[in-house]
């Protein structure tokens, strides 16, 4: 389990391209398809991981890995997630002042960035819709209404997203 675990963050890693939420699509195929977790325990583990400090994608790998093996577990996926991008940033680092400038380079970033995109409003299009397919519900509508809500305030009066996310959890607390 522990080497099944390792391998498949390890090869999650080595795609995440464009931040965790780009790679959520991905740990959730793998972590259903293995049998890992369910679906309401995997929107569940994203909705924590997303709220913890760090990168999203790690903190899911920690989770999957904790409810899966343990503490070794969540040691294990966490290191499959973050090896790939360490390793690559110790080699890119001796060569990121000459490669800066270069065009191929540049077109190739920019060529990702409608992917990237594409795959975080899957993903939020997939979290945000519920699970018994039933959009004519309270929980949705209170879900739509705290969205909602939350980026008025944004938009409107520039609160922190600190604020933000702290008033929305609350709201949640208080609605759900």
């Amino acid at each position: 389990m522990l080497a099944e675990l390792f391998i498949v963050f390890l090869k999650i890693g080595c795609v995440s391209f464009g931040g965790g939420y780009a790679v959520i699509p991905i740990i959730q195929y793998e972590a259903l398809s293995r049998g890992w977790m369910t679906q309401g325990d995997f929107q569940q583990a994203i909705s924590l991981a997303g709220m913890a400090p760090g990168s999203i994608a790690t903190n899911s790998a920690t989770l999957i890995g904790y409810q899966t093996a343990g503490i070794t577990g969540a040691i294990i996926s966490t290191a499959g997630m973050v090896l790939p991008s360490l390793l690559l940033m110790i080699v890119l680092s001796a060569f990121i002042l000459r490669l800066q400038n270069n065009k191929w380079l540049s077109a190739s970033f920019y060529g990702l960035k409608p992917m990237i995109t594409g795959l975080m409003v899957y993903a939020a299009i997939h979290f945000g819709y519920p699970n018994d397919g039933a959009i004519l519900s309270w929980s949705f509508a209170g879900m739509l209404l705290i969205a909602g809500c939350s980026l008025y305030l944004l938009m409107r009066y520039k609160l922190h997203p600190f604020v933000i996310i702290a008033g929305a959890g609350a709201a949640g607390i208080i609605l759900f």
